[in-house]
C-alpha cells in the first residue's frame, strides 16, 4: 500500500494528493449514490494510470471546531454533532442522512482541504483532495449530500488565517455550487465561476446566468448553465469565458471543484463531458494560478456517482498537475 509522507519532505512545486481512510469514511451507505467506495475507486484508477508515485501523498487532518465556524453557524455545527451521535434522521430535507459518525468524517474532509491549502501555501504548486468539494452546504444547513462546506471554509480560512483577499472558486460539477455562491453573493473578493447543468433540469435549481453577484459584488460571480446533453464542445466554449473572468479579477488563490458527475453516463445528471474537459480545466488553471496566484491551486473531487467516470476524471486532473509540474 502506498504510504503518505511528511510535509517537510516535499520539494517546492511538487503536486500533492491528500487522501486516506479518514476521508474515505465520508458517505451514506448503500443504496445512497454517495457511498464510501468512491475513494478507493479513485485510488485504484490513480494507481492504474501510474500516477500514485508522481505526487506527494499527504494524510488528511481533522478540522477544528473553530475552523468549521469560520463558515458555519455554531447552532448548525451543534446539530450535526448531535444527530451524528444519534445516527438517525436527516440533516436537511431528505438528501443527507444523519448516519452514525458523519460529523467526524465531515470534519476530516474539511481538514483534508485545509491541509492541502496549508501545504500549497508553503511550497506552491497544486493539490488534489478526492472526497471533498462539498459545495451545497449553506452556512446553517446541510444540502445535497454535503454536511460541511469545505470550499467555503477554505475561502474564509485563507483570508482569516493567512491574510489573502481575492479567492477564486471555480466549479465544473454538474450541479450548481449554490452553497458557495449564496454564502458569498455580496462579497466582492470571492471570485466565483461555475458551469453546470441548467437548474431548470437539475438540482438545486439555481445558477442562472443573471446571477452575477449583489451590491458591491455585482459582476464578480459568473454562472454558465448548460443544457442537458451538452458535451465537451459546449464546455470548452464556456471555459473560455470562465478564464477571461478569472484573468480580469486576478485571484490570489484558486479553489477548483471538479465534480465528475458532468461526465456522460452519470446516473443522476444529464451532461455528456469526457475527462478531456477536466484535464483542460486543470491545465488552464495551473497556468492562470502561475500568472496571478503564485501557482497556488487546490482541487477537490466534488460529485460523481459513476465510479469509472470519477476515476478517469479525477486522474485526468492529477495527471494535468503532474505534467505541468514537469514543464515548470
Amino acid at each position: 500500500m502506498h504510504q503518505p509522507i511528511e510535509s517537510t519532505d516535499i520539494a517546492p512545486g511538487t503536486p500533492l494528493l491528500v487522501s486516506g481512510p479518514e476521508i474515505a469514511a465520508y458517505g451514506f451507505g448503500d443504496p445512497h449514490p454517495f457511498g464510501t467506495d468512491r475513494h478507493e475507486a479513485f485510488m485504484r484508477a490513480l494507481r492504474a494510470a501510474g500516477l500514485i508515485d508522481r505526487v506527494a501523498h499527504l494524510q488528511p487532518r481533522r478540522a477544528t471546531r473553530d475552523e468549521l465556524e469560520l463558515f458555519h453557524t455554531a447552532a448548525y455545527v451543534d446539530l450535526v454533532e448531535r444527530r451524528s451521535r444519534e445516527g438517525r434522521g436527516y440533516l436537511d430535507g431528505g438528501d443527507t442522512p444523519a448516519v452514525p459518525g458523519i460529523y467526524d468524517a465531515a470534519c476530516w474532509v474539511v481538514g483534508a482541504t485545509l491541509r492541502a491549502c496549508e501545504q500549497v501555501l508553503r511550497t506552491g504548486g497544486s493539490a488534489f483532495v478526492p472526497i471533498a468539494g462539498l459545495h451545497h452546504a449553506s452556512r446553517a444547513s446541510a444540502a445535497g449530500f454535503c454536511v460541511f462546506n469545505d470550499c467555503g471554509i477554505a475561502a474564509e480560512w485563507l483570508r482569516a488565517r493567512h491574510g489573502l483577499r481575492r479567492i477564486a472558486y471555480v466549479d465544473i460539477d454538474a450541479h450548481h455550487g449554490d452553497g458557495v455562491h449564496y454564502a458569498f453573493e455580496d462579497d466582492p473578493d470571492l471570485i466565483f465561476a461555475d458551469t453546470h447543468e441548467d437548474g431548470r433540469y437539475l438540482y438545486p435549481g439555481t445558477g442562472a446566468r443573471t446571477e452575477t453577484g449583489r451590491g458591491a459584488a455585482a459582476g464578480t460571480k459568473l454562472n454558465l448553465p448548460l443544457p442537458p446533453g451538452a458535451g465537451d464542445a459546449e464546455f470548452f466554449a464556456a471555459w473560455d469565458e470562465i478564464e477571461a473572468h478569472l484573468d480580469a479579477l486576478r485571484p490570489e488563490f484558486i479553489l477548483f471543484q471538479c465534480g465528475a458527475d458532468s461526465l456522460a453516463g452519470d446516473p443522476i445528471t444529464h451532461l455528456r463531458f469526457t475527462e478531456a474537459a477536466h484535464a483542460h480545466a486543470a491545465r488552464r488553471l495551473v497556468a492562470l494560478a502561475r500568472r496571478h496566484a503564485g501557482g497556488r491551486l487546490v482541487a477537490t473531487g466534488g460529485g460523481g456517482y459513476n465510479r469509472d467516470n470519477l476515476g478517469r476524471a479525477w486522474s485526468a486532473v492529477v495527471d494535468a498537475f503532474v505534467t505541468a509540474a514537469g514543464d515548470a
